[in-house]
């Protein structure tokens, strides 16, 4: 479950994160604006400095991180998705922002699988990402290589509760015929491999439900 590095089936990522989910998400983040998980990406790349910065965002969804980037001073942003099914909700998110110019969402472009099909941006956020995805290692390593100064991304904690529930919900996809499949990646591994992309943690923050791991270039 933890370790497996097969290239992912995006078809699986619509079947999970379908039409329904991007719904639900776009309106909790109308009424009620970002998650606690989320307020704290946004709060640490705030205090690494965000004004005319860049961004990319690995599997942003409908957007929400991007957008409170931009309110707070980013030039502009990069979003990279394999599910289809953000993008009707997203592109609302976008015209009520009035920030249409300053985003691009790019679907279907896998940044481990083709690391040369995406630009270098200042920050690279990957929230709720790293799980999503069976080889953590090549993931975030293109990440880092294509963040000139800062990366953040989310994990789950590697408990054995966690483990046994991701655990119940791939046995789940599996008897529905999903091919979907979740992740508990080892948190130092994940560490190991900014390091050797030239990214030191400076910050980390641990709940039940998420890991928050910041990181600037050495």
């Amino acid at each position: 479950m933890d370790d497996c590095c097969a290239a992912p089936d995006t078809e699986g990522y619509d079947e999970v994160f379908d039409d329904r989910f991007a719904r639900k998400t776009a309106r909790r983040y109308r009424r009620k604006g970002l998650t606690p998980a989320e307020q704290r990406i946004v709060a640490f790349l705030s205090s690494t400095g965000l004004d005319d910065a860049t961004v990319l965002e690995v599997g942003g969804g409908v957007g929400e991180i991007q957008l409170e980037l931009l309110a707070r001073g980013a030039a502009r942003t990069v979003n990279l998705e394999l599910s289809g099914a953000y993008e009707t909700e997203a592109a609302r998110l976008i015209d009520e922002a009035g920030v249409a110019g300053r985003i691009t969402r790019r679907l279907g472009v896998d940044l481990a699988a083709t690391p040369e099909r995406v630009d270098v941006a200042d920050i690279v956020v990957l929230h709720r990402v790293v799980c999503c995805y069976p080889d953590v290692e090549h993931l975030l390593g293109a990440a880092a290589d294509r963040a000139r100064r800062a990366i953040v991304f989310s994990h789950p904690p590697r408990t054995r509760v966690r483990r046994a529930r991701v655990a119940v919900d791939n046995f789940m996809h599996r008897l529905s015929r999903k091919s979907y499949r979740g992740f508990v990646h080892e948190p130092a591994a994940m560490l190991d491999t900014l390091r050797r992309h030239g990214f030191e943690p400076r910050y980390r923050h641990t709940d039940r439900t998420w890991c928050i791991v910041g990181a600037l270039r050495e």
